[in-house]
């Protein structure tokens, strides 16, 4: 049975000085120390020894251990024998320890420790471990990791690992990666955050191999200030040499922004430089004043090919650079900017430049009053071409609307007038050699009903709703054909686009319109929670008159009296299952003029198949003009094959063309405290022209990866593709 103490004279006397009687500690004065043990002996103001199940404890630090010995003057403590120490921040467990309770400094042998913060974990072993102060230690022959008790399938082995939680910084000499006890990577110093935040050193490499060879990165982390930082990245191409990136971010009380370049002085392949430099800033000069620049330059058309994934290289064909100066108050905006764009042409050198705007003024205001809504959009524009017209437009759009508002329905008629105006000069001159004016009043009444009834679907009970919609449109016929293209093309014929004054993007051309749109949908709310379980709409545009204006401008007639039909179908069928579809049908000939469908499975994360199919009569191929039928079925899964073990994969398949345009396979394996992605991915990028890449990635939970990341990828080939260690279980 144990006693807190054995009574003997000296220990009458040593009572006042140790203070052991059974009060608890936590009510004991703060920096006392209270001791139990089996037997209790000392001298008055030297020292105390304990023996048997012994436990002192002084504020939020724990000694339990076999035998224990403490000096009083020196505060120094010593213990032996199954050691251990328990802190606010975690817990050693030792062979010996000699411990100064006050400076919290000393050591402890062939030590065991787990510190925690901030939900992180660190844990492992050391020869030697050193006090250092509070919440500061350094660890002799030692190695850690992040996993749960008795996971060593990997961890940082090093001569020294110093840590300080006070400043946040781990520092490791001499130091390897080790996995399943195999060295992965050495490196002479590394330090590292213990939390998991910012930190300036060394991170660790990324390894990929594909079109151009094996290539490595090495990326070092400069922390200059809290809000500023920096990563430099030398890249290894082994086909192409030796690149160099820089990103710098800044963060200030009323300014934003980064700077991003990549350096490559000469590309083996090409026998150029190639080089990319990629910008933006924001500055926020008065509570509804702004101001910014943004902008990217590359060094040739192929350069986002070579060097970027697949979306760099289907997002950046008009690499655009602007500055602008904006006014945001309660009644509107006013935005000042230039911009012009650097194309990048493909093999067939079609993709037209667009026009620079050097510069541009737009005015925008509403106001309302009465339940009227008044609205003004205005621009004044001086658009430059190198080859191509130019000239200056002015566009003034005011605008006056009432809205009727009802939970049975809405009306909302609108009255306006489109105002634009044309000085136009040589492309080899400034001087104004013509001028142009087109003025269209435009009037639309938008109007719906709501209905709604009790229904079921699947066995659960909804609400079932019936919401049909006319919208009228009227806009008198004025050839334009006069009038310059700036900026003007014809917009996507879809669901919303019924529903819009112009089928024309831009000012230079306007609809002429006598026409309304009739459309009817069907929303199934589930009721328990709301959800919108399944929308069926169907729309169709009729022409009251059959003049048009085609996009050159010029006056036309419609051939057929209405617009294509269209019909669309959404909705989360289920907890773990959607339908997405859209219909279009051409009535004048008689034919499906395109469809889409995809029907998507998932019902847990890391677990989701989506099937995709398009179907298009006269689609535009690739960048150029060329139109021909589009037919593609698109695969793409995420799916558990075993425990712990993830299959990914994804084919999109032109039928037309009887080729991948993108193929995807790989997989997976979470064992909790590290993952690992294995993947393989080709696509086609121009033409004929296909790029490979190869990922391998191993994840160390809450410490760092190694190899290249394929999570963008991933996310972006694979609808609801969840990372696996993100997930439960299978």
């Amino acid at each position: 049975m144990q006693t807190r103490f054995r009574l003997t004279p000296v220990m009458a006397a040593l009572l006042p000085l140790f203070l052991l009687p059974l009060a608890q500690a936590d009510s004991l004065p703060a920096g006392t120390l209270s001791v139990e043990s089996d037997t209790l002996s000392g001298q008055m103001d030297v020292e105390l020894k304990a023996s048997g199940q012994v436990k002192a404890t002084r504020d939020d630090q724990t000694v339990e251990a076999d035998w224990l010995e403490y000096f009083v003057q020196r505060q120094q403590l010593r213990a032996g024998e199954r050691v251990r120490l328990t802190q606010a921040d975690g817990q050693i467990e030792a062979e010996q320890l000699d411990y100064l309770l006050g400076e919290r400094s000393g050591s402890a042998s062939n030590a065991s420790f787990s510190f925690g913060r901030d939900g992180k974990t660190l844990r492992g072993n050391a020869g030697k471990l050193e006090f250092q102060g509070k919440d500061n230690y350094r660890l002799r022959s030692a190695r850690a990791n992040t996993c749960d008790p008795n996971d060593d399938s990997w961890y940082l082995k090093a001569s020294t690992i110093d840590l300080d939680y006070g400043r946040n910084v781990g520092v490791a000499r001499n130091a390897r990666v080790e996995f399943q006890g195999v060295p992965i990577l050495y490196t002479p110093w590394i330090d590292f955050p213990l939390d998991g935040g910012r930190k300036s050193g060394l991170l660790f490499p990324t390894i990929s191999t594909g079109s151009d060879g094996l290539q490595v990165s090495l990326p070092y982390y400069w922390n200059i200030a809290p809000n500023y930082d920096a990563t430099i990245t030398p890249r290894y191409i082994e086909q192409r040499g030796m690149m160099l990136g820089l990103e710098g971010r800044y963060l200030l009380p009323d300014a934003q922004g980064q700077l991003y370049t990549e350096q490559l002085p000469n590309d083996k392949k090409s026998e150029q430089s190639r080089f990319l430099w990629k910008g933006e800033h924001v500055q926020q000069l008065a509570p509804a004043l702004s101001a910014g620049a943004n902008g990217a330059y590359v060094s040739d058309d192929d350069y986002f090919d070579d060097f970027g994934d697949r979306v760099s290289s289907a997002a950046n064909v008009n690499l655009k650079r602007e500055a602008w100066l904006s006014y945001r108050p309660e009644w509107g905006s006013v935005t000042l900017k230039a911009q012009r764009y650097q194309t990048l042409q493909d093999d067939s050198g079609t993709v037209e430049e667009p026009y620079a705007r050097l510069p541009q003024l737009s005015i925008n205001a509403r106001q309302q009053f009465a339940g009227f809504s008044s609205n003004l959009e205005s621009e004044l524009t001086r658009f430059s071409h190198s080859n191509k017209q130019e000239g200056t437009r002015l566009v003034a759009y005011p605008s006056l609307s009432y809205a009727i508002e009802r939970p049975w329905g809405f009306l909302r008629p609108k009255v306006g007038v489109h105002f634009t105006r044309y000085e136009l000069a040589n492309s080899d001159s400034s001087q104004t050699v013509r001028s142009d004016e087109r003025t269209l009043p435009i009037v639309s009444l938008d109007s719906g009903l709501y209905f709604e009834r009790d229904s079921t679907l699947f066995g659960r009970d909804m609400n079932q709703t019936l919401e049909p919609r006319l919208f009228y449109v009227k806009i008198p016929k004025v050839d334009q054909s006069s009038l310059p293209n700036f900026d003007t093309s014809e917009n996507d014929f879809n669901f919303a686009q019924l529903f819009t004054e112009n089928r024309f993007s831009g000012h230079d051309r306007i609809n002429a319109a006598n026409q309304v749109t009739a459309a009817l949908t069907s929303r199934y709310l589930d009721k328990e929670n709301g959800l919108e379980r399944l929308r069926v709409a169907i729309g169709q545009r009729f022409y009251l008159s059959r003049d048009d204006i085609s996009l050159d401008g010029s006056s036309s007639e419609r051939s057929e009296a209405g617009s294509d039909l269209l019909v669309t179908v959404g909705g989360d069928l289920s907890h773990s299952l959607r339908l997405d579809g859209s219909y279009q049908y051409n009535q004048a000939l008689s034919k499906t003029e395109r469809y889409n469908a995809q029907l998507r499975y998932n019902p847990a994360p890391g677990k989701t198949v989506s099937v995709r199919y398009r179907y298009g009569r006269d689609e535009l191929i690739g960048s150029g003009s060329e139109r021909d039928t589009l037919r593609q079925i698109d695969v793409a899964g995420q799916w558990p094959i075993a425990p712990r073990w993830y299959a990914v994969a994804r084919q999109n398949y032109s039928l037309r063309d009887k080729k991948a345009l993108e193929q995807l396979a790989g997989v997976e394996y979470n064992d909790g405290c590290w993952s690992m992605r294995v993947v393989g991915q080709r696509y086609v990028t121009d033409l004929d022209k296909t790029k490979n890449a190869v990922f391998l990635q191993l994840e160390l939970k809450d410490f760092s990866s190694v190899g290249s990341n394929p999570l963008n990828a991933l996310r972006l080939a694979i609808p609801g593709y969840s990372p696996i260690n993100e997930t439960t279980g299978n």
